[in-house]
């Protein structure tokens, strides 16, 4: 059983190939996810545990290490919060994406970085520490940060209410990383072994996110599909390179630049997925962007990893 769950984990962009393979022949097939139980949203509660698993790989020591770093931690936090959204802007106008398309992809550029950076931050000789920290930061500021920097982007064209937004993010992500952190800290050893399976598990739920997204919207995604495509691409590729430049710039080290880079690319585009949904339901092709950019980091980020293993040694 673990080798199955360590296969699922180091072959993790297969494992999504197949599952929007699946979604785009029988989209019917992941429909549950985008439901509601009992009044409970599906997504946001896959979601949910996926940060929960997060939060039982984290320590305490993980937010000391932004004190011994504040210079890089600073600079990456920076970067990801205001790099990455104008990113998301400029490409946008620049291709003059709908409104929904436009709204996702914002999303996509205000959400914090995704659990998956730590994984290719490693795989790719860079500053395992350093990303950690990073993704942590970035995530537990997001429910101020994420509404904030969506609201002044959007604002004058989308009515939307970001208190609600911030109060999705409490639920989605702080909560459940909060929970995950009490349990590593009281069960230690017991969240010890869990590491053996929680990444993979994280990884399945998001290849059911993004499955059931890309299923419900297979027809909007063929008929927009080159542009939004080249646009996801051009968005993952642009931050690595200026992730790159500011980690050269400000005098890191390689490990430290690979890093930041990773870092500023790998987006928790689950989360700009849940709140695409729950905050524009009017608008389905929102969730569009998010789970493509969750296809595209994971299969570019798993061939990356190997360039950059070379060049960190």
């Amino acid at each position: 059983m673990k080798q199955i769950f360590k296969f699922i984990e180091k072959y993790f962009f297969i494992v999504i190939l197949l599952a929007v393979g699946i979604s785009l022949i029988y989209p019917k097939s992941f429909q549950w996810v985008l439901s509601n139980y009992n009044g409970i949203n599906v997504l946001n509660l896959m979601l949910s545990m996926v940060l929960f698993t997060m939060g039982t790989t984290l320590k305490a020591d993980d937010f000391v290490n932004v004190f011994k770093n504040p210079k890089e931690i600073g600079v990456g936090i920076s970067a990801q919060y205001i790099i990455m959204p104008l990113i998301a802007l400029a490409l946008a106008n620049v291709f003059s994406l709908n409104t929904a398309l436009t709204v996702g992809l914002i999303l996509v550029g205000t959400v914090p970085g995704g659990t998956a950076s730590d994984v290719i931050t490693f795989l790719s000789g860079g500053d395992v520490a350093l990303s950690v920290s990073l993704t942590a930061v970035s995530t537990i500021i997001s429910p101020i940060l994420t509404p904030m920097i969506t609201l002044l982007l959007i604002g004058n064209q989308i009515h939307f209410n970001p208190v609600d937004m911030f109060v999705s993010i409490i639920e989605i992500v702080i909560i459940p990383i909060i929970v995950g952190l009490v349990l590593n800290y009281k069960f230690p050893d017991f969240c010890a072994k869990l590491k053996d399976y929680l990444p993979a598990l994280s990884s399945i739920v998001i290849c059911l996110i993004v499955a059931g997204v890309i299923g419900a919207n297979k027809q909007a995604i063929f008929t927009s599909s080159e542009v939004i495509i080249v646009v996801v691409i051009l968005q993952y590729f642009i931050a690595m390179l200026l992730g790159f430049g500011v980690g050269y710039l400000v005098g890191m080290d390689k490990k430290q630049i690979i890093t930041v880079a990773i870092e500023l690319a790998f987006q928790n585009s689950g989360l700009s997925t849940g709140l695409a949904k729950t905050h524009f339901p009017s608008m389905s092709q929102a969730t569009v962007p998010g789970a493509l950019y969750s296809v595209w980091q994971n299969f570019a980020g798993s061939i990356l990893s190997y360039v950059f293993r070379r060049y960190s040694n």
